[in-house]
């Protein structure tokens, strides 16, 4: 079975204006599939790759699962490059747009990639290609300006992404102060945590200085598989990128049917190798069933 590895990335770098604290939402399995994103590394922080289907093990609660759907690594890459395109990004945008063109050019010949830009609207500048030519071209054509619908943005594209088949991830960075989403920001944490899409995120600037949105963002990240980045300088965004792309190409996705629960409640997951010891699996940790 072959399927499609989707990715999306977002652009997050100024204090987003938080909702005051409330219970944190969860991921909620309500399909039929409960999907693990992992990555294995071994003693020396190595990728494994190549692990066949039966030397994995997976648990709900303590209690062994069957995997029914198994996304090796060799599985092509669709990534999706949402650009944060409104005012704030004006001084950091041409760097941004390196940093991307230059991982473009690491992506695998079977990947596709997608670009995206967003204000207080989504435009799709280059649909899904394999044309690494054609998506640098559309990221050049970028230009800041406009309010910033951050958590609008966030939940319609998880939304969107959530029905595509296989592997999905999300790399979230920006620029830009949300004033002029109807959603809010703990509406979209809860979009991307019921989607259980991993979400990778990379806060510059004033973000990185926001211990508010700095803890949301790692929040996000733990709850979906993915990882939380932070940085000052624009410039380190482009090995931020390279990590992240590395990390998404060494990606297995592990499906299995939620086991039956007498009124729900939260499930945790793991994972581990047989036949193997000193090996780190790096996935999510659970989800919340209804």
């Amino acid at each position: 079975m072959t399927r499609a590895f989707s990715c999306l990335w977002i652009i997050l770098a100024a204090p987003l204006r938080l909702m005051p604290q409330q219970p944190p939402p969860v991921f909620r399995a309500e399909a039929r599939l409960v999907e693990v994103y992992a990555t294995v590394l071994d003693h020396k922080g190595r990728f494994l790759d190549g692990l066949p289907r039966d030397r994995f093990r997976i648990t709900d609660n303590g209690q062994p699962q069957s995997i029914v759907a198994f996304e090796n690594t060799t599985t092509p890459l669709f990534c999706a490059l949402l650009l944060d395109t409104t005012g704030s990004m004006h001084d950091s945008l041409p760097t941004v747009k390196n940093a991307m063109s230059r991982v473009i050019d690491e992506f695998r010949d079977d990947d596709s990639m997608a670009i995206y830009g967003f204000s207080t609207s989504l435009d799709v500048l280059q649909d899904f290609t394999r044309d690494k030519a054609a998506a640098k071209r559309a990221l050049l054509r970028n230009r800041a300006g406009g309010r910033t619908a951050l958590f609008d943005m966030l939940t319609n594209i998880t939304m969107d992404i959530a029905g595509r088949s296989g592997k999905k991830a999300v790399l979230a960075f920006t620029d830009g102060d949300d004033n002029a989403s109807v959603l809010t920001a703990q509406r979209a944490v809860e979009s991307a945590r019921k989607s259980g899409i991993p979400i990778y995120t990379v806060a510059q600037g004033e973000a990185h200085n926001s211990q508010a949105l700095m803890k949301r963002l790692r929040e996000i990240a733990k709850l979906t598989g993915g990882r939380s980045y932070g940085t000052n300088n624009p410039h380190q965004a482009a090995q931020i990128f390279r990590d992240i792309s590395m990390e998404l190409q060494h990606t297995y996705l592990i499906a299995y049917k939620p086991p039956a629960s007498h009124g729900g409640g939260w499930h945790q997951i793991k994972i581990s190798l047989s036949g193997a010891n000193g090996y780190l699996v790096h996935a999510k940790e659970g989800y919340f069933q209804n």
